[in-house]
């Protein structure tokens, strides 16, 4: 389908959804908010699409909801506000469920709302010049989904810092990368796409159906304590077993040729995610 905001295209196996408001720093209107789980459902259902790729056009990554433009769309506003009190956001590859690996390629300024697509993201790599800030509490806003999630992959300090510092702190990639936020600088910042695609494109050489139980069981972990989350890996697990891929894996290695995957079958998208971010 055609998209306002966004740019959503295939290159060879990977996925790529762009935001495409670069003259407002790719903030959120009420277009894009419905655009986004358009877009992530499109590329879910792509039996060719194998890994997506998150990034924005011009000089900013995300910078959040654009409060200027939602507060004349009144509807927009409430239905958001709604999502937000409700923990039923669809915002993000996680809210809408998509099992597929999801990079974010982050190219510049990444802020507030932004961060969501930084937390719920597989793996995060930024460009040497990308910058990453919090404003929520200095605008009287609570700083609460997005960060909550990044607590649980990087240091409570230094998130919680970022958080309570508001707009008077701003993290550099380098500087992300120390506490875990990404895992890949790309200099110069130029190469941040190429890097993606090319990262992208080897991810997508492993079969689909076992990263898609991967990633369930790797996300899932983070709701629940170890021993609950060692069954239900296991479960993850299990349920591979019989697929036609664990055949095809040792027999394209043994026979030094790549191996020919089934394609993923999208599981139906449930009415409400299991947790938000």
């Amino acid at each position: 389908m055609a998209y306002q905001t966004l740019v959503v295209e295939r290159r060879g196996p990977v996925g790529w959804l762009v935001f495409d408001r670069p003259d407002a720093a790719n903030a959120m209107d009420a277009v894009m908010l419905g655009e986004l789980e358009q877009a992530w459902r499109e590329l879910d259902v792509d039996p060719e699409v194998r890994v997506i790729v998150n990034t924005g056009a011009g000089r900013a990554f995300q910078t959040g909801l654009d409060l200027v433009q939602l507060s004349r769309d009144r509807a927009a506003l409430k239905e958001q506000s709604r999502r937000t009190r409700d923990a039923a956001l669809r915002l993000t590859a996680w809210h809408n469920q998509v099992w597929k690996p999801v990079i974010a390629a982050v190219n510049g300024v990444c802020a507030g709302g932004g961060l969501h697509f930084v937390a719920d993201a597989d793996i995060v790599l930024a460009s040497s010049d990308a910058t990453f800030v919090d404003p929520h509490v200095s605008v009287g806003q609570v700083s609460a989904y997005e960060t909550i999630a990044l607590v649980r992959t990087s240091p409570m300090e230094a998130i919680t810092r970022l958080a309570l510092l508001g707009r008077h702190e701003r993290i550099d990639a380098h500087r992300a990368h120390q506490l875990g936020i990404l895992s890949q600088v790309v200099d110069p910042p130029e190469r941040l796409r190429d890097a993606a695609q090319a990262l992208a494109e080897t991810i997508a050489r492993n079969s689909p159906a076992a990263m898609a139980a991967t990633k369930r069981a790797l996300w899932g972990a983070l709701e629940q304590g170890l021993t609950d989350a060692c069954i239900a890996g296991t479960r993850e697990l299990v349920g591979m077993w019989g697929h036609p891929d664990q055949t095809e894996g040792p027999l394209a290695f043994a026979e030094k040729r790549e191996p020919r995957w089934q394609p993923l079958t999208p599981r139906p998208a449930a009415d409400t995610p299991g947790a938000e971010s």
